[in-house]
C-alpha cells in the first residue's frame, strides 16, 4: 500500500522549482496558479534567495504548488492513503479530492496572509530538537514557556515560542537532547501565537465546497482518517494554531499496512523521519525530474 506524503514550511530552498518549469505544460500551469492568487511562484521558485522564501506569505503557497505540480508528474497515482506535515495538509487535501488545485492555492495564499500578519506580532521561531525522550522533553519546554508545536516521531520534536525562549532553550537543552536546530520559518507555528490566523483561515474556509476524500485521508491533528470533505476543511482552520503529531500519522501509516512512501517535492525531510520510524516501508523523496522513473517504479509496485 502506497501513501503519498507532502512536507511543511522549511523543505523549501532557492531555485528548488527551477528543474520541474521544464517540464511539458508546468510553466503555463504555474502562471495560471500565480495569476489566480496574485503571487509570481515561478520568480520565487526559481530566483528568489532563501530570505525572501522564507518568508510565510510566500513558502506556504510556495510549497504547495510544487507538491501539486511534481504529483501530477507522476502521472495517474492513487495512492491508499494521503497526508501532509502542516501546510503540507492543504497539498493532502488537493491530491484527496477534498479542493481543487486552485481552490488549494487560494487557501494557502490566505493562510500564508494570516500566519504572516500572526507572526508580525511578536517575535517568535521554531527549533529542531534531535534525541531524547517526549516525556522528558515536552515538560521542559513548557518550563520554558515553549510549545511542542512538532510532534514528528523517530526522535524529532519542534519547539516553537519567543526567540528569548529558544535562546533559553539553546542554554538549558533537556536531557537526552544531542542538538538544537533553529528552522528556516518565521514564526511559532501551531502555537496560541497563530490564534489571530485561525479567524481569517475560518472566514476563506466557507467560500470553499470541499468534496469528500477519494482516498484515505490521514489527519496530522491527531494521527486519524476523515471521511468527510467538511471536517477535513475544519481541521485544516484549526492546524494553523494547534501542534503538528506527525508521529500519530505514522503510526497510522503502520496500522493501515503502508508499504511504500513517496514524498512530494520538495521531499526529504518526511522521507527522513519515516526510514527511522518505519523500518521496512520503501521510501523515495521527489527532489528534482530525475526521480521521477524511480518513483513511478515504486508506486507501481506498491500502489
Amino acid at each position: 500500500m502506497l501513501v503519498l506524503v507532502a512536507p511543511g514550511q522549511g523543505a523549501q530552498t532557492p531555485g528548488f522549482l527551477t528543474p520541474w518549469l521544464d517540464l511539458p505544460g508546468a510553466a503555463d500551469r504555474v502562471a495560471a496558479w500565480s495569476d489566480a492568487i496574485g503571487l509570481d511562484l515561478a520568480h520565487y521558485g526559481t530566483q528568489a534567495d532563501a530570505d525572501a522564501i522564507r518568508d510565510t506569505a510566500v513558502a506556504q503557497p510556495l510549497l504547495v504548488a510544487a507538491g501539486l505540480l511534481s504529483a501530477s508528474a507522476l502521472g495517474e497515482v492513487v495512492p491508499g492513503a494521503v497526508a501532509g506535515h502542516s501546510v503540507g495538509e492543504i497539498t493532502a487535501a488537493a491530491f484527496a479530492g477534498v479542493l481543487d488545485d486552485t481552490a488549494a492555492l487560494t487557501l494557502v495564499r490566505k493562510r500564508g496572509l494570516a500566519m504572516a500578519e500572526a507572526a508580525a506580532i511578536t517575535e517568535t521561531g521554531m527549533s529542531a530538537l534531535l534525541g531524547g525522550d517526549p516525556e522528558v522533553t515536552v515538560p521542559h519546554l513548557e518550563k520554558l514557556g515553549l510549545t511542542a508545536a512538532n510532534v514528528n516521531g523517530a526522535g524529532q520534536i519542534v519547539a516553537a515560542g519567543t526567540l528569548e525562549q529558544l535562546a533559553a532553550l539553546e542554554a538549558d537543552k533537556p536531557e537526552g537532547v544531542r542538538r538544537v536546530v533553529a528552522l528556516k520559518v518565521a514564526g511559532a507555528f501551531h502555537t496560541r501565537h497563530m490564534a489571530p490566523a485561525v479567524e481569517t483561515l475560518a472566514a476563506a474556509a466557507k467560500e470553499l465546497a470541499p468534496g469528500d476524500p477519494k482516498v484515505t485521508y490521514v489527519s496530522n491533528k491527531d494521527g486519524q482518517t476523515v471521511a468527510g470533505g467538511v471536517e477535513v476543511l475544519d481541521r485544516l482552520v484549526g492546524q494553523v494554531a494547534n501542534p503538528v503529531r506527525w508521529d500519530l500519522c505514522m503510526e497510522t501509516f503502520k496500522e493501515l499496512g503502508v508499504t511504500a512512501l513517496v514524498e512530494v517535492c520538495p521531499g526529504g525531510t518526511l522521507t527522513g523521519l519515516a526510514k527511522r520510524a518505519l523500518p521496512g516501508v520503501a521510501t523515495l523523496a521527489l527532489k528534482t525530474p530525475d526521480d521521477l522513473d524511480a518513483a513511478r517504479e515504486l508506486i507501481a509496485e506498491h500502489a
